[in-house]
């Protein structure tokens, strides 16, 4: 059994856990049905594991070193590269507003993305107050770290920048455009 199918069924075995990354984080192991067929650009095939209110799916890639690389594949046709391993892309998901902070790095520039995702942090906690003890109660439930938002950030930023060309997500052979938004603030207001 890979570290990846032991946090899986982990999460499936708790279900206020399950709850918790479903309704706060956007990572819902039963919401699968989406991303049947896709693959990376080189034809490898990708297992769904969860999916997203909006749409979107999280996949793990073939094993490679031990580990098996997670993709996202957004309902806007957007895609890369989220983490090495299950476990690095679930603290990624609980401890960063992630799809945000890439939307608006300013084309994948990390200072543009390390603002964002502290003006993103400070809208998350205003509008979850709760959302920290929420990560600190997965993450010790799933034996994760709680890592600074700084961190994450970096994390991030070197993973999706691996996106091309091995984790380009295709779908009837049709790539996915990459993470990198081109905003440097959200394009609904601006930061406040």
């Amino acid at each position: 059994m890979t570290s990846s199918d032991h946090l899986l069924d982990l999460i499936q075995a708790t279900p206020e856990i399950d709850l918790l990354l479903r309704s706060s984080f956007g990572f819902d192991i039963h919401r699968k049905h989406y991303g049947d067929g896709f693959r990376l650009a080189s034809g490898a095939l990708l297992e769904v594991i969860a999916g997203e209110s909006a749409g979107g799916a999280y996949f793990l890639c073939a094993e490679q070193n031990g580990r098996r690389p997670v993709v996202f594949a957004s309902s806007e046709g957007e895609g890369g590269l989220l983490a090495d391993d299950l476990a690095d892309a679930l603290e990624i998901i609980i401890g960063l507003e992630w799809r945000d902070c890439l939307s608006s790095s300013g084309g994948g520039d990390v200072e543009v993305m390390q603002i964002s995702a502290r003006h993103l942090e400070q809208s998350r906690d205003k509008h979850n107050p709760d959302i920290d003890n929420e990560a600190a109660q997965v993450a010790a439930a799933l034996s994760l770290r709680v890592v600074p938002v700084t961190d994450l950030v970096i994390r991030l930023h070197a993973a999706a920048s691996k996106t091309e060309p091995d984790y380009v997500v295709t779908d009837d052979g049709q790539g996915f455009d990459p993470p990198f938004g081109e905003h440097v603030e959200p394009r609904h207001g601006g930061w406040r």
